[in-house]
């Protein structure tokens, strides 16, 4: 077996690729990372073809760049650059449509790589979620799920982080013998829990990523109101522009935004908080969730986030619907009213994500799915 990785940008594919490389199986990774920044974070010498120009122009002119544009120029370059010798294409979602006809030519099995649920239901969802709040859903060009759908139905393959991403392309017609599920790992070394004695102050409720509708922060501030002068919640992350307008009517009490964070400095902001929280409309199955429980949280989060597939309800942390931000309050409440259950269920995340969650379990588990589809 030999797999060439195509994706643009990083997300996992760089764990991913150096995993296959330590067991001589890569046949190359296609990025728009150049090589040296390949090298430096994987810490091996990975055969690497990069489009960097791509990179540099997404951002530079940052939010002014078109997405098509760069999904339409990657797959072209990777269709340029396959590696020979490979028997199976890895390719992330959205920028992998040109390279699929020129693979599956030489014989070489097409995988599509998708983060998150099937992209008419993202879609669908934050319509919605957007038209509640009066606002105008527009992230996503329907040129985007125009792509990706149409590589759904070429690829031989799909690979899904969690059982519930699983679920939405099989109600969008996707065959469940189409679908690999492959939870994502975590780095067990560089996230542990914290050496710190509990704090006698407030407690501090975590979340991680884009402060934005997606990611439930409307919900989590309603939510987390009756808690404040109990506790105190850190929104760790860009603060989407569409989100400003509603954070401004809305109470802050006790809320802390805490902007954007470099790589370097995640594992301390989880070892400074108590609880983890990630309450999301739509999602895969975030890395921040594994690096939380890793860190020795107690976690409340949505089935949506793939939490059904890696928290057992009050054992690890609390599961709690979408949208129900009454169940997510009363949720928040038991672990801030309750300083011994908080570690309890810390200490069963830290074992839970020890047993089978680390990235060389995850590449393991990528290769079964990839030998299966080879036969």
């Amino acid at each position: 077996m030999k797999v060439s990785v195509s994706v643009h940008g990083r997300f996992h594919a760089f764990e991913l690729a150096a995993g296959l490389h330590k067991r001589n199986t890569l046949s190359g990774l296609m990025t728009t990372y150049p090589g040296f920044a390949v090298r430096r974070l994987t810490g091996t010498d990975m055969p690497v073809h990069a489009a960097w120009w791509l990179e540099a122009k997404r951002r530079l002119m940052s939010g002014s760049f078109d997405p098509v544009a760069l999904a339409k120029a990657f797959g072209r370059f990777a269709a340029k650059n396959l590696p020979v010798g490979s028997n199976l294409l890895v390719g992330w979602s959205s920028a992998t449509l040109e390279v699929i006809e020129p693979a599956q030519s030489r014989d070489i099995k097409v995988i599509i790589e998708r983060g998150s649920s099937h992209i008419a239901h993202q879609t669908d969802v934050l319509t919605r979620a957007y038209a509640d709040r009066g606002l105008v859903f527009s992230e996503t060009p329907p040129a985007i799920v125009e792509r990706e759908e149409a590589e759904y139905e070429a690829a031989d393959s799909i690979a899904v982080p969690s059982t519930f991403a699983k679920r939405t392309f099989i109600e969008r017609g996707i065959s469940e013998n189409k679908l690999i599920v492959n939870p994502y790992g975590v780095d067990l070394v560089r996230f542990k829990p914290s050496k710190r004695e509990p704090g006698t102050g407030p407690v501090k409720i975590l979340s991680v990523g884009r402060v934005g509708i997606r990611k439930g922060i409307v919900d989590l501030i309603t939510a987390f109101q009756p808690l404040a002068g109990k506790a105190e919640l850190h929104l760790v992350g860009p603060v989407e522009p569409v989100m400003r307008k509603l954070l401004n009517a809305m109470p802050m009490e006790g809320v802390q935004l805490r902007g954007p964070f470099a790589a370097d400095e995640l594992p301390a902001i989880y070892q400074d908080a108590d609880i983890f929280c990630l309450p999301s409309l739509e999602e895969g199955f975030p890395l921040v969730l594994l690096q939380a429980m890793a860190s020795g949280l107690a976690v409340v989060a949505t089935p949506e986030t793939g939490a059904e597939d890696i928290i057992t309800e009050g054992t690890e942390g609390h599961i709690v619907n979408a949208g129900d931000s009454r169940g997510l309050g009363n949720a928040l409440a038991a672990l801030v009213e309750d300083a011994g259950l908080r570690p309890q269920m810390g200490l069963a995340a830290r074992a839970r994500v020890e047993n089978g969650w680390g990235w060389e379990n995850y590449v393991e588990r990528a290769m079964v799915g990839y030998q299966t589809l080879l036969g």
